[in-house]
């Protein structure tokens, strides 16, 4: 099974980013409303014998206190291929799911965390695409962090599509 670790977005943030303009430009391919989250952590293949271990390493998993996740300031890119948007406040919930589920998938990226949602991404065989053109719009919204999931996903030619495993929420809220 591919999994990844993610908090999704609530309706509201959702249809802030739906407002985003998505012009339409050869080689792009957008995202759509059900593929919008932040990736935590992404864990790749898992045997399906360990999925539980996950499971159980992620229910140690404690949300920080008064967590919130704000979205924004505007559209970037990561690289070439990549439109993103920024979500900043998810720092130290990521680490401590780094930590819990370090035994398992690929091994966890050794880098600073960047919280984003993937807006577009250049198709591969697009060739060049310049993104610049798509960067720097505004776009702002802040909400509570009351949990996250873990998904499963499946590659198809028009996207992933990502199924919840599981769902972790913050009993204390």
């Amino acid at each position: 099974m591919r999994l990844f670790v993610a908090v999704g977005l609530p309706d509201a943030v959702l249809s802030v980013v739906d407002a985003l303009p998505r012009p339409g430009v050869v080689g792009v391919r957008w995202t759509n409303r059900a593929q919008w989250h932040v990736t935590l952590r992404f864990l790749g293949r898992v045997d399906d014998a360990l999925v539980d271990g996950v499971v159980d390493a992620l229910r140690s998993v404690d949300m920080p206190p008064g967590l919130t996740a704000t979205v924004g300031p505007a559209t970037a890119r990561f690289g070439q291929r990549v439109l993103q948007v920024p979500v900043e406040g998810l720092d130290g919930l990521a680490a401590r799911v780094v930590d819990a589920t370090a035994p398992f998938g690929e091994p966890p990226d050794d880098r600073p965390f960047r919280g984003h949602l993937t807006l577009a991404r250049v198709g591969r065989g697009a060739g060049r695409v310049d993104l610049r053109p798509l960067c720097g719009t505004p776009i702002r919204a802040s909400w509570p962090v009351t949990g996250f999931e873990l998904y499963a996903s499946e590659l198809h030619p028009y996207g992933a599509r990502y199924t919840v495993v599981e769902r972790f929420r913050d009993i204390s809220n």
